[in-house]
Formats: C-alpha cells, structure tokens, sequence
C-alpha cells in the first residue's frame, strides 16, 4: 500500500477513507488516471469492491460482482471477482408462450466484455489485485438508471436480508425453546402416568396375595 502510495503524484490527491472494519485508499474522482493494478492491497473484500465501483463510475461502466472462491474448511471467501455488468452472454431462449404466441426475445446487454479484476484473500490478511483487465469492447456509456444500480444499493439490500435471516434464527430459537418446554412437560406427565401404573400394579398383586391367603385359610378349615 506503501509502494502504491509513493507512486502517486500529489496532484492526484488520494484520500483514505476509514469506515468501520475497512479501509481503502480512493482516488479523486475527477482524476481519472488512478485505475487499478497488481499488487494494491485493501483492509476487506468490500473496501476491494467499493474501489473497482468507484473507477467503474468515472470510466462509464457499471460493476457485476461475479464468482468467487471459498475456503473448504469453513466457507469463507478466499477470492473474488469483479467484472463489468456487460460480461459474459445473454442465453436466448426459444419457444411460445401458454397463448401459442411467439416470445419477443429481449435486447441482449451482455456483449462478452472481459474487463475484470481479480482480488484475492492474503496471508497477511489484506485483500490483494491479482490480476487487472483494462480493456473493454463496448462504448463505456453509462445511463441514469444503471448508475443508480450502485454498490450502496446491494449492501443495503444485503443488510436487509441479514436483519430478516437474524429474526428468523430468533423466531426459530423461540420456537425451540417451547418445543422444549412442552416436551419438558409431556416426558413430565408420562412419568406420573408410570408411578400411577406402577400403584395400579401393586395394589393389584397385594389383592392377588391377600386372596390366596383367604383361599388357603379356608381350605385349612375344611
């Protein structure tokens, strides 16, 4: 970070930014001549992604967040991948509809675009570029209604569905605990139901007993 630090000029005027678990250097956004390369190091895997978001907007091109790597031990992210939103194909697919109509296939807005960048998980635990693709094969036109497709939306989104995962895990762990309670009181009342029998079965052999002893007393009368 050092090294990417001394390499700028002072006119570039490169800022850190600290936001809670992450920081990441970010570049004026009216100098354009700050892009990515192999080697620049980031605090998180988000500050990695809101540093490619950022130079996707000054160049006019919006950021896809594509594949990634995790650990097999314990599923963490190891890698990742950020690419341009007109990366890869549209599948067409052909057919009609339940009317019998023929579908009108949709514009594609996946041109095959490989501009990326690679960042990968260190052992010194920082996030690092690994590898950088510049070129893209499209004009870098961005409209209104992509650019407010914007990496501050997916988080939102992302935090939203983490509180609604966290009440679930509530609601379930509510849920357990008077499954719980209820089984607490069933094994409960199976155990008076086991002493109650247990009684029945006594008293009934005391009976047995007690008429033998009858039964032998008469016969001894005789």
């Amino acid at each position: 970070k050092d090294q990417f630090r001394s390499s700028l000029s002072p006119s570039l005027c490169a800022r850190v930014v600290n936001r809670r678990s992450y920081r990441f250097l970010k570049p004026m956004e009216d100098d354009p001549a700050v892009e990515p390369r192999e080697g620049i190091e980031f605090e998180s895997e988000d500050a990695a992604k809101m540093f490619y978001d950022d130079y996707s907007r000054r160049l006019g091109f919006v950021m896809r967040v594509m594949s990634c790597r995790r650990s097999e031990k314990d599923g963490r992210i190891l890698a990742r991948r950020l690419g341009c939103n007109k990366e890869g194909h549209c599948v067409s697919h052909r057919g009609s509809s339940k009317l019998g109509s023929v579908r009108k296939p949709r514009p594609s807005t996946r041109e095959g675009c490989k501009a990326m960048i690679h960042v990968k998980y260190d052992r010194s635990g920082k996030w690092v570029i690994t590898k950088f693709v510049k070129e893209h094969n499209h004009p870098l036109v961005v409209s209104p209604r992509e650019a407010r497709q914007s990496l501050d939306d997916k988080d939102k989104r992302i935090q939203e569905l983490t509180i609604e995962l966290r009440n679930k895990k509530r609601l379930c762990e509510a849920y357990k605990e008077q499954l719980d309670a209820f089984s607490g009181i069933v094994e409960e009342h199976i155990n008076r139901i086991a002493k109650k029998v247990d009684n029945v079965v006594n008293n009934l052999k005391e009976f047995e007993t007690i008429d033998c002893e009858l039964l032998q007393s008469k016969q001894d009368a005789l």
